[in-house]
């Protein structure tokens, strides 16, 4: 198990905001936890100086290029980009010094994946530069995937069936328990627990952790095979619970 860092970058400012309060809209804005006075190379450099390899630079809709091209130039090959990526740009994140790039919303289409851009997407780039973001909502008792900035319900849900079929186009997975995100209140348990038992790509987990319990939780649900990323609840974000240099330390490659 990884401790993988994250960048997430809103409005060309790293910030860490309350997952489920991301909207399209220009008149609501989301809740947010935390808005850094540093620039976003500043935390790339951070990651760089204690090899920490495999995090993510998100872009938390449009006007944050400039800031997460600064991130990948500060680390090259050390961090994966996601947000608002696709296929006639994919390459040139690759080329700006992003290790892979993380796709979401663009290989939906009508609620289900869209197999032709995936195999297109892992066709043009490589199946190893590819993340596929599945992050979720609980909706009865299962989880669904949701696009869109997190607000539109899929028809897609995680399951082996899909994590299966979804493998032979991608590296790995990043997912989002979004209900939880930035709220620092605990985990999913229970869909740790479902990809816990899953052995296949490597998946990095987020949402709701706040503490070295959640962790530990995740370290055995996921038998050690699921890799974690904290955003409101470390010291370098404004957190108090969890300090950046320990899980640097203990969870670094």
């Amino acid at each position: 198990m990884r401790f993988r860092p994250c960048i997430d970058i809103h409005q060309g400012v790293v910030k860490q905001i309350v997952g489920s309060t991301l909207t399209d809209s220009s008149d609501q804005s989301p809740t947010t936890n935390f808005q850094a006075e540093k620039p976003a190379e500043w935390f790339a450099s951070l990651y760089r100086q204690d090899h920490l390899t495999g995090g993510h630079v998100i872009q938390l809709g449009p006007g944050n290029e400039k800031a997460a091209k600064e991130a990948l130039e500060a680390w090259p090959n050390g961090m994966q980009i996601g947000g608002g990526i696709h296929l006639d740009n994919a390459r040139q994140w690759i080329d700006t010094g992003a290790s892979a790039v993380i796709v979401t919303s663009w290989v939906f289409h009508d609620g289900t994946v869209d197999m032709d851009r995936l195999k297109k997407l892992a066709a043009s780039i490589g199946k190893n530069r590819l993340v596929l973001d599945l992050s979720c909502r609980k909706k009865e008792n299962s989880y669904i995937i949701v696009t869109n900035r997190w607000q539109t319900f899929t028809r897609e849900v995680i399951d082996f069936r899909l994590l299966d079929k979804l493998s032979r186009y991608c590296d790995e997975y990043l997912i989002h328990a979004v209900d939880v995100e930035g709220k620092c209140r605990g985990i999913e348990i229970s869909l740790v627990e479902l990809l816990g038992k899953w052995r296949g790509l490597p998946i990095t987990y987020a949402g709701g952790i706040h503490s070295m319990d959640d962790i530990n939780q995740i370290q055995e649900l996921g038998k050690g095979h699921i890799d974690f990323t904290v955003g409101s609840a470390l010291d370098i974000f404004g957190g108090t619970q969890l300090k950046y240099q320990d899980l640097a330390r203990q969870f670094g490659c």
